[in-house]
């Protein structure tokens, strides 16, 4: 007579156990973070949607509107007509040109001297009075800094013109000047937003281990070469970071262009719109023209898709959401 065999010790039947959960399930300590949270981004939430939401809905709602600034109760509607009405419309064609022309010229040097100087800060000095010191100029508003330059680039008593004439050059008025007015706007901003752009490029380069720089000292590379193959790549998303940054505030310069555009005694846009941007565009037909708010919405809305798309193109190119690092 045969008798059923024992189970054997160690068998994966006496052994196997229940299989653990792959996945944690959310417990009260998960709700109570995001409650802490949301109570921390509420006080930003409710900031974004009074001053950036509501008003971003209204200006694509007035931009279908013919509304007068003086009678906004009398707005009536038009369509596409202010979107038609801007594609024939060659004022609006040359602020685009000017405001392409100052962007170039400031995100071009601009970009170039900070990450200059963050790579200086970085290699030479960690000082915190030398960084406290270059971000001196951002901390000035704006329409101060413009004003500033208003006399310090003036022609008859400026500095620069007491300059020119010591080494024996006339004083050239560079603010009432068709070829150098975006330039001097240019360098303008160029001056007051190095050293904030210089110290995100500073703060990028801190995540770059030191050792790489070791070896390749060890390896002897030069200076430009680990630049060139260490810095520059691992830098890509604070670059993409500050390329985004810098371009939309350049396409949203107005304030040192309201001040100093026009020179001593001028109008901003002088000389001859030759310092006519896009944002002194929008505001002069949203304010100084009676029945153009509608059509200055119109613009802004344009503005706003024109950057969105530029800003996602950079982020695609750029490979922001990348880093070498990983």
């Amino acid at each position: 007579m045969t008798t059923a065999a024992a189970p054997v010790a160690g068998s994966d039947a006496s052994t196997k156990e229940p299989k653990r959960a792959s996945k944690r399930s959310k417990g009260p300590a998960d709700n109570d973070g995001w409650r802490v949270a949301f109570w921390f981004l509420l006080p930003s939430l409710i900031g974004f949607l009074v001053f950036y939401l509501i008003p971003t809905i209204r200006a694509i709602r007035l931009s279908f509107q013919r509304v007068s600034i003086l009678n906004p109760a009398a707005a009536s509607s038009v369509g596409w007509d202010n979107y038609v009405d801007i594609m024939s419309d060659d004022q609006f064609w040359g602020s685009v040109w000017v405001t392409f022309q100052y962007v170039i010229i400031n995100i071009g040097i601009q970009t170039v001297l900070a990450l200059g100087l963050a790579v200086l800060m970085s290699r030479l000095t960690e000082s915190l009075v030398v960084r406290a010191t270059i971000l001196l100029p951002w901390i000035l508003p704006n329409i101060l800094v413009g004003l500033l330059f208003l006399f310090i680039l003036d022609p008859t008593v400026g500095i620069v013109a007491q300059v020119f004439k010591f080494i024996g050059l006339d004083p050239i008025a560079f603010l009432a000047n068709t070829t150098w007015v975006i330039p001097a706007l240019a360098l303008i901003n160029v001056w007051k937003f190095t050293g904030y752009t210089a110290l995100l490029f500073f703060a990028g380069l801190q995540t770059i281990p030191k050792m790489l720089y070791e070896a390749g000292s060890i390896d002897g590379a030069s200076e430009w070469q680990m630049f060139k193959s260490i810095t520059m790549p691992l830098l890509r998303p604070i670059l993409a970071l500050v390329m985004v940054v810098s371009l939309i505030g350049s396409f949203q310069v107005f304030d040192v262009v309201q001040a100093a555009g026009g020179g001593v005694q001028g109008s901003p846009g002088d000389p001859l719109g030759k310092s006519q941007v896009l944002y002194l565009y929008i505001y002069e037909n949203a304010f100084l023209f009676q029945n153009k708010f509608g059509y200055a919405a119109a613009l802004a809305t344009v503005l706003m898709i024109f950057l969105t798309v530029i800003t996602l193109l950079q982020l695609r190119l750029l490979r922001a959401n990348q880093s070498d690092l990983a």
